[in-house]
């Protein structure tokens, strides 16, 4: 369903009015981000019109004369002279030559209110989503789980609610009005009745992802019982190489796509080659800038692995200029969930796509100093993510107590069970049993010496 369609590319554009406060950077790496959003979506963007404002325009976010340029490019016949807030007649239009392409949406890259959508996309003739809308697109299609699923659902209906009354001017009277046959009372409008629906819908499904989330409570409770409690959580911006860095520690194969949102639900799989204690690792959701509250609240289940982790894995894009500002909004959205005092570590891969080997050792040393202790590594590369594995399995293997263990030749059946649960640094056999030097957790070697002490 979330394929893009080859045959027949699918063209837009993209706008965003630039604020005062915003630098040009930032600016453009936002507009580079929603060019991204577009792609995932199956959009190709072929034009980006910006303009610098002291504030979004209220009727249609962008100005007036931008607005009637847009309308040029896209091949729309005006038909009209549209003037100002102030009743000025519209500032003259750049010569942009039109589209050869047809234009079958616009892009906005912040969120609008629904009048600011509704006038322009009147005025450009354009269908416009603003950035908002456009991640819930891509959550809606990406979506797997039933809890996932469910989380999307939740948002795009808050999302959609106040926005049913621009939906109803569109319509016209006849659309709005509503007889009380069948309805909840007389005179009831459609957009009440929907609204109506609309908040039944989500206090049903918040009902569903409660029930969901003490089952997924139960199962995890039960995982940990079973695997001990060393567990990792991969996070970070969407597309870091999370999925990728996932695969090579797990040795499995996960879903691995050059697209924004390509991972939703939560996928966990056991390190490989595994250790002792075995440490289970789990992908999640990226962040991304301006991650709508509606998503950052209804995906928070999504990130509880990250919640439950001993060790959260921040992976970031070494390649990318603007990670600095990536790491930030991962940093908030950690905050925002509570998971920003756990123990983390950074890893900053793509080192291979920054350059030669000289920019490559140059960037690496800058990450270093400016980060210490942190990771710097190509996902791609078998001996990195070898490092990786050792410094992971030390972060779990620190903890670990040293114990001898005595297992007689008539008890073998345990040997089994020592190997298991724990590292075997040496083995000395004698004429009445085996003594074992061992390597594990307090709790796993206790019950090891119970299960010993009980053999008659």
């Amino acid at each position: 369903m979330s394929a893009e369609v080859k045959e027949k590319p699918v063209y837009a554009i993209a706008a965003s009015v630039q604020l005062p406060n915003v630098s040009d950077s930032e600016f453009e790496a936002s507009l580079t981000e929603l060019r991204e959003l577009a792609k995932t979506l199956g959009y190709t963007v072929v034009e980006t019109f910006t303009q610098k404002r002291a504030g979004f325009d209220t009727t249609g976010y962008l100005g007036v004369g931008k607005r009637e340029e847009i309308r040029c490019f896209a091949n729309i016949d005006s038909g009209h002279e549209a003037a100002d807030e102030d009743g000025e007649p519209p500032a003259p239009v750049p010569t942009r030559a039109p589209s050869t392409q047809k234009i079958e949406a616009l892009f906005v890259d912040h969120e609008i209110s629904p009048s600011q959508a509704r006038n322009l996309e009147k005025e450009t003739g354009c269908e416009v989503m603003d950035r908002t809308m456009v991640i819930l697109e891509i959550f809606h299609r990406n979506a797997r789980s039933r809890a996932a699923k469910a989380q999307v659902e939740i948002a795009r209906l808050g999302y959609m609610a106040p926005r049913l009354r621009e939906a109803a001017k569109l319509a016209g009277p006849q659309g709005r009005q509503r007889s009380g046959v069948g309805g909840r009372g007389a005179g009831e409008s459609h957009t009440e009745l929907d609204r109506r629906k609309i908040r039944d819908r989500i206090a049903e499904l918040q009902l569903e992802i409660v029930a969901m989330e003490a089952e997924r409570k139960t199962q995890r409770a039960r995982r940990q019982e079973r695997q001990g409690l060393a567990s990792v959580a991969l996070v970070g911006y969407t597309n870091a190489g999370k999925s990728t860095l996932m695969r090579a520690l797990t040795g499995s194969e996960v879903l691995v796509a050059n697209k924004l949102f390509a991972t939703l639900d939560t996928t966990v799989r056991t390190l490989y080659p595994e250790s002792v204690p075995r440490v289970l690792v789990s992908d999640t959701v990226g962040f991304i800038k301006n991650l709508p509250h509606g998503l950052v609240a209804s995906f928070k289940s999504t990130l509880d692995e990250a919640l439950d982790a001993g060790l959260l894995l921040h992976v970031i894009d070494a390649s990318d200029p603007g990670f600095a500002r990536q790491l930030e909004v991962t940093d908030t959205v950690l905050a925002e969930i509570d998971a920003d005092t756990l123990p983390r570590l950074r890893i900053f891969n793509k080192i291979d796509h920054v350059g030669d080997a000289a920019a490559q050792a140059e960037r690496e040393a800058a990450l270093r100093e400016q980060y210490p202790g942190c990771v710097v590594l190509s996902a791609r590369r078998p001996d990195d993510v070898a490092r990786l594995h050792q410094r992971i399995v030390a972060f779990f293997q620190q903890d670990l107590v040293e114990a001898e263990l005595f297992l007689p030749w008539t008890a073998q059946q345990l040997r089994g069970a020592i190997f298991a649960s724990c590292q075997v640094l040496d083995e000395r056999a004698e004429a009445d049993g085996a003594h074992f030097r061992v390597r594990g957790e307090a709790a796993a070697i206790d019950s090891l010496r119970e299960r010993l002490a009980q053999l008659p």
